[in-house]
């Protein structure tokens, strides 16, 4: 048998598969001195998810802060989910260090639904669009033509190695 809700904002009652109050829209908590949860995780799972606000869990993940390691990307993600926005947090490529799990840099994720509320929590931009344009003509001439001298020193110098 499911355990009753209520909202902690107006005390309304609400259904199993509520999340949010109609009337204030506060996430619905378990109604007090309500037990029989089977384990603690369990219940900071279901807490979790029902913090989160439908909305903001639509679309493909998009980066919206960098951490310097994992204890401040966790920082930002408590902040993220009292806001009702739901967040992965992921090393940085590159920054692969197996011997220091909690080290090195983290991006952390929202859906593309709670970008813009993000964004305005933590008071971040996003990255500017980089429209790559092509090098001029005098510069892919001269990498052509130091490519081709490197090739011509590299043949010089097998071809004399193999006649001395």
């Amino acid at each position: 048998m499911a355990a009753p809700l209520v909202c902690p904002g107006c005390g309304t009652g609400g259904g199993h598969g509520d999340r949010f109050c109609p009337q204030c829209g506060s996430p619905f908590v378990l109604a007090p001195g309500v037990a029989g949860r089977a384990s603690p995780r369990e219940d900071e799972a279901s807490v979790r998810a029902r913090k989160i606000h439908p909305p903001y869990a639509e679309g493909e993940p998009v980066r919206v802060a960098t951490a310097q390691n994992q204890p401040e990307a966790e920082l930002v993600q408590g902040l993220l989910l009292d806001a009702g926005i739901p967040s992965l947090a992921r090393r940085s490529g590159g920054f692969d260090v197996p011997d220091f799990l909690a080290a090195g840099p983290r991006e952390v994720l929202v859906p593309r639904g709670g970008e813009a509320a993000a964004r305005e929590l933590l008071g971040t931009r996003p990255a500017p669009a980089v429209a790559r344009t092509p090098a001029p003509a005098w510069v892919r001439m001269l990498a052509l033509a130091l490519a081709a001298l490197v090739i011509a020193l590299v043949l010089a110098g097998v071809v004399s190695a193999i006649l001395s």
